[in-house]
């Protein structure tokens, strides 16, 4: 429903074939973004840096393909979107990874591959394994949140500001985002990222929120 929803309010579309969402976040109530990109009919491509989670959603039938390559990712991606044809595809890999590539595609050959997005990595927890820094592994990333928190937390902050970056750019050329409530652009605003709305009080952010905007 949030996907779909998402649809009609902004891209003004009740048929959602050939047009783009990508998110992140495989692990528990995230990795019902998969099944439900299908449902609505549209390229699903989510991000997710646990191959544990990826492999459970695969193992399930939730999520149709798994790649760590993000050439393979945006080939499928047009190729889907060309044809209209429903897809929920894994990336494993770090969402600010793909969220830069998409910018990289815009900038390179003027396409924006992608009409909707949002995020459901764990912000709401960023620096306790919630929200893993795009600068390290998975494993690498574990490693440092045990044995040095505080760098940990340095990265999460830096990755975040990349991450709305990214977002920023894409928003700006015409894709949609919006919070799905796991306070995603909370903890990027404590992070310094540009996420404040203009000309509104600081507690008003530049996307919008899905239980007000979407499912309201």
């Amino acid at each position: 429903l949030t996907v779909l929803n998402a649809g009609r309010r902004y891209l003004k579309a009740e048929d959602l074939s050939g047009k783009v969402f990508v998110t992140s976040g495989l692990g528990g109530m995230s990795g019902a973004q998969a099944k439900a990109a299908v449902i609505a009919g549209c390229v699903g491509v989510i991000a997710e840096v646990d191959e544990a989670a990826l492999l459970k959603r695969h193992k399930q039938g939730w999520l149709m393909e798994i790649s760590n390559n993000l050439d393979h990712c945006i080939a499928r991606l047009r190729d889907a979107r060309k044809n209209k044809i429903a897809l929920s595809l894994g990336y494993h890999g770090n969402v600010v990874d793909l969220w830069e590539r998409l910018v990289y595609e815009m900038d390179t050959t003027g396409e924006l591959l992608v009409d909707l997005g949002s995020d459901q990595t764990s912000c709401h927890n960023p620096f306790s394994g919630g929200y893993y820094p795009v600068q390290l592994g998975f494993e690498e990333a574990n490693q440092l949140l045990s044995t040095n928190p505080g760098k940990f937390q340095t990265l999460v902050q830096e990755s975040l500001k990349r991450h709305v970056a990214a977002i920023n750019r894409l928003a700006d050329k015409g894709m949609f985002f919006w919070d799905y409530g796991n306070a995603f652009l909370l903890e990027a605003q404590r992070a310094g990222a540009d996420v404040e709305k203009r000309g509104a009080n600081k507690t008003e952010f530049r996307y919008p929120s899905y239980v007000q905007h979407i499912m309201g």
